[in-house]
């Protein structure tokens, strides 16, 4: 079926390939007279790819790899438009001439650029909405195998999270922080229209541009669905002239940036002598370092190829990749094919269609990781496995632990086959009407369809766990279905002073999630590892969720002589998340700008200011993601509770959770404030902004009296605020052969929790010490809550602490405990510097983040000594007898008191990181010209290069508990981020 199925989707590909290439071939009429000429720069260098058109035709050419052009025009009169990124856009009238030579001049106002908004464009000098943009440029200066990564520290109020280094590892973004606690805090993505929720399996070698847009009347657009923020990604469509083809390609490798130094076999057996733990050690005599064992060399591979173009009638980009890459732990993997057809066909004067398919298969291998050695956790694994043993017993099992049934690291890595694999579909279909120049209607359907397997096997052979149940298969399947339909109407009109146009429509949106799963046990042999093999069913089941949006838009923007602008969006939106009496939802916004620079008083104030312009926006958007169920108002039965009876076990059911049919949306309302600004000729850009977001009626999940008969139940309860200010600073600092460009943003958020009814809202459980965050009424999210450290005891050794009256303790009590670290960040930044010089480029990237804390788990895990765990090498200076001064306490076997969670554990999180150093070279025409190519680009990136921290674990820029909302800056075992060197060629013709 599978087999079938790709045989289809190619042969589709190929359809559409076979038929955009022919459409390219249709000939324009033939014109009377010829044209010629070369442009140029400033520096009198032959600029290739400029588009040269006829005005008021479709009909154009690009300049060649020498900057020359032959165009063929109708008349003497005909006006030519010459237009290249980076360059002031010209006209020039043939006027009888049969060669046009032109310099075009540099233009770095960035202002005049459209870019992408909610369900249309807009100049950016028009826009009064806080948003962000990543161009081209961005995604060309680096690769990379997933679009946050590229960015990251690139945007002001916008932080991408990756919680873990790991190739399956995926990210999560906060615009202007947390907006949730039960709910989700993730923001709508928008992929050529389609709205979805996987991010991993988007190739950034696709990608155009991204369009943040980072406020309520910005996303209000988006209602219900853009509480969080929007993430617009636009795709690559084809350019004006002949086919062009490209080739991209890179190599690369990485490794764990960081050791940590851990006892030796000697020192290991004088612990556990101290312990008084005896054994035969003539038994264990090895030194193995388990960090470089676990430790690789990873690599990574990618190969994208694009064929583009674009005549009168038709537009077409079609794309197929490859990339894989195999990690710096061992066995960890990923790999994905890609493939992409974007065509759009002016069928007549006044219909347009379109349509953007995207296909990617997906397939990673993970590694456990935040968990003890004792669950099968790899990285704390290879920190507290004892030195003193191999990896293999003589029999070929794995070793374990010479006091305790735990086996070494590399069992949980090569132990277990276990791979997880996606194909999915998205897409979409539209239609275009212009029924008038100022009238257009707009039809889009779109689908975003995953099917997942996960497979793993336990062997039972190798694996003391494995041998223990004679093997263990799993067998887990996914499937994501999602469609929206969305229609249009827009109508625009402009005159000498005023700009109006409006926007109206609707959309209807389906999800559907399903899986299943089966687990067997009982295996006869390590070779057919299927679950069909086992002769044990110990799990199985399966279940299907729902849910339903309908919506109706509007938006309006008002535009007079340039100078006041305004827009106003309102979106009603239903769910079938919520009840029938609260179902819909009503989201306005306006915002207004006022381009100062346009009024006369301030032209004649400064001579250096090109633009400025304040942006005031208000606005209240939505939020139904209920992480526990799109089920959440309704009393739901569940399964499972079978019952004795008359000697036999009867399937039964109970009731799973409360109903409460007046739950609703949660609300966020924003207030922004924003200044845009460009002067000396576009050469400095600046954008600031201040913001107050308030979420209400928080999706919260609320402890409930046991005489309900429920512990708990998702109730419309709660406030949080987030506040903040943004900075984003564009500079050109010189011009001519010699260019050097600098970015610079800077970004303060302050979150607090208004209301949570009094209660604690607690998480993050940590080795058996308990919850380490709590959310409290007043403070941040997920602040560290535990005890304080006051030191160690020099006369018995025992570590103490600081009770509520500031006197030390051996025995503090619960109520002794308070909040001990923030893992909220002062501020974050990024600062990137280009610079190129003839063919050569160099970009310097450099990112921070300052004044978060970071709760150090795995240091309890290796510096607590009360088990047969290998420890940090700190622990040497461990006290020892009596007088001994230290801030290490005494090894105590199966007593936790050492080690509470306290601020001992705290570190302090911030780190100055050079992300990305590339270094390229262009190839000259005149060598790339004998070859018939029009580019040739080769470069030379660097990645985690280097990192400017105090933290003392692996990596300061980890999260135990992923994209958590109340968990946050947590390292317990976390796989760590890595550096890259990554060597590539860009080739195209």
């Amino acid at each position: 079926m599978k087999q079938k199925f790709l045989q289809i989707n190619l042969s589709v590909f190929s359809l559409l390939l076979i038929f955009s290439i022919g459409l390219t071939c249709v000939q324009e009429a033939r014109a009377q007279i010829f044209v010629r000429g070369t442009v140029t720069d400033e520096s009198s260098m032959p600029i290739p790819g400029v588009s040269i058109l006829v005005k008021g035709t479709v009909s154009g050419v690009v300049s060649d790899l020498d900057g020359k052009y032959n165009i063929e025009v109708a008349s003497e009169q005909a006006v030519l438009v010459f237009s290249f990124i980076g360059f002031a856009t010209q006209e020039i009238t043939v006027g009888g001439r049969s060669v046009l030579n032109l310099q075009m001049r540099t233009d770095d106002n960035i202002l005049e650029e459209f870019v992408v908004m909610g369900y249309g464009e807009q100049a950016r000098k028009d826009v009064t909405g806080s948003i962000a943009t990543v161009g081209t440029e961005a995604f060309d200066a680096r690769p990379n195998t997933q679009f946050g990564n590229l960015i990251q520290g690139k945007l002001a109020g916008v932080q991408v999270i990756t919680p873990s280094g790991k190739p399956s590892a995926g990210f999560s973004i906060r615009i202007r922080g947390t907006n949730s606690i039960s709910g989700s805090s993730e923001p709508l993505y928008v992929v050529d229209g389609v709205p979805t929720m996987d991010t991993r399996t988007i190739n950034p070698a696709d990608i155009e541009n991204i369009t943040v847009l980072k406020d309520a009347s910005a996303a209000a657009i988006y209602g219900a669905q853009g509480a969080n923020g929007v993430v617009l990604i636009t795709t690559k469509k084809g350019q004006l002239g002949a086919p062009r083809f490209e080739f991209n390609t890179y190599q690369g490798f990485s490794q764990a940036w960081r050791t940590l130094p851990v006892l030796n076999s000697e020192q290991y057996r004088d612990l556990m002598t101290e312990f008084g733990q005896n054994t035969d050690w003539s038994r264990y005599t090895e030194n193995t370092d388990w960090q470089n064992e676990i430790f690789q060399l990873g690599a990574s591979q990618n190969y994208q190829m694009a064929v583009s173009g674009k005549n009168e009638q038709t537009t077409y980009y079609l794309s197929g990749g490859y990339t894989k890459q195999t990690g710096a732990v061992r066995s960890a993997e990923m790999e994905r094919f890609n493939f992409k057809a974007s065509i759009e066909q002016n069928m007549n004067d006044w219909l347009k269609i379109g349509t953007n398919v995207n296909y990617m298969y997906y397939y990673d291998v993970d590694v456990a990781d935040n968990q003890a050695v004792n669950q099968g956790g790899v990285i704390l694994g290879m920190l507290s496995t004892p030195p003193n043993i191999g990896i293999f017993n003589p029999d070929g099992t794995f070793t374990t632990n010479p006091f305790q049934d735990w086996e070494n690291p590399v069992s949980s890595t090569d132990g277990s086959q276990r791979g997880y694999k996606n194909s999915r579909i998205l897409g979409n279909l539209y239609a275009e009407i212009e029924f008038m120049p100022e009238l257009k209607f707009r039809s889009n359907v779109g689908i975003d369809q995953s099917n997942g397997m996960y497979d793993y096997f336990l062997d039972p052979f190798r694996t003391s766990f494995g041998r223990a149940n004679e093997g263990i298969a799993r067998h887990n399947t996914d499937r994501m279905s999602y469609y929206i339909i969305d229609n249009t109407l827009t109508y625009t009109k402009r005159n000498e002073k005023h700009s109006f146009s409006a926007l109206a429509g609707t959309v209807l949106q389906k999800f559907l999630w399903e899986n299943s799963n089966i687990e067997t046990r009982g295996f006869a042999n390590d070779v057919v590892t299927t679950t069909n093999a086992g002769s044990i069913i110990a799990a199985a089941g399966n279940s299907k969720t729902e849910k339903a949006n309908a919506s109706f838009l509007s938006r309006v923007t008002y535009d007079f002589d340039q100078k006041y602008l305004l827009t106003a969006n309102f979106r009603v939106d239903g769910s079938s998340s919520f009840g029938p009496g609260n179902r819909w939802g009503y989201f306005p916004s306006f915002s207004v700008g006022w381009r100062l620079s346009e009024e006369q008083f301030m032209k004649t104030l400064d001579k250096n200011l090109d633009d400025l312009k304040i942006r005031f926006g208000y606005g209240i958007v939505g939020n139904d993601q209920i992480s526990s169920s799109p089920y959440a108002y309704l009393g739901r039965v569940s399964y499972g509770a079978n019952y004795p009876i008359g000697g036999t076990i009867l399937p039964g059911s109970f009731l799973g959770s409360i109903e409460n049919r007046n739950l609703k949306w949660e609300s966020t309302e924003q207030i922004s404030l924003g200044i845009d600004g460009s002067f000396f000729d576009g050469r400095l850009l600046i954008v600031a902004d201040a913001y107050i977001k308030n979420t209400s009626d928080l999706l919260l999940n609320v402890q409930l009296p046991r005489s309900t008969g429920f512990n708990d139940g998702i109730q419309n309860i709660g406030k949080l605020q987030n506040k903040g200010l943004e900075f984003q600073v564009t500079s050109v600092n010189t011009r001519g052969k010699f260019q050097w460009n600098t970015d610079f943003n800077i970004s303060m958020n302050r979150n607090t929790v208004l209301d949570i009814i009094g209660q604690d809202i607690i998480g993050g459980g940590i080795a058996g010490r308990g919850d380490v965050s709590f959310s409290q009424e007043g403070m941040p999210l997920g602040m560290f809550y535990g005890y304080v450290y006051g030191g160690v005891d020099p006369t018995t050794g025992n570590a103490f602490y600081i009770d509520v009256n500031g006197e030390s303790t051996f025995t503090p009590s619960p109520d002794d405990r308070s909040f001990i670290g923030n893992p909220h960040p002062d501020f974050i930044y990024g600062l990137t510097n280009s610079f190129s010089y003839k063919n050569f480029d160099l970009s310097i990237f450099i990112r921070g983040v300052y004044g978060n804390d970071v709760f150090n788990a795995t240091r309890i895990e290796t510096e607590g000594m009360t088990d047969a765990k290998n420890q940090s090498a700190v622990v040497a200076n461990r006290w020892r007898a009596p007088g001994d001064v230290t801030d290490i306490p005494r090894a105590s076997w199966g007593n936790t008191n050492n080690s509470r969670i306290s601020t001992r554990f705290i570190e302090d999180g911030s780190f100055l990181r050079v992300q990305a150093v590339t270094m390229g070279y262009n190839a000259p025409q005149s060598l790339i010209s004998r070859m018939k190519i029009s580019g040739l680009r080769v470069y030379l990136t660097g990645e985690n290069l280097f990192t400017l921290t105090g933290y003392k674990g692996f990596d300061p820029e980890v999260n135990a508990f992923g994209a958590s909302n109340t968990v946050m800056g947590v390292d317990f075992g976390t796989y760590p981020q890595t550096r890259n060197i990554i060597m590539g060629i860009n080739l195209s013709f």
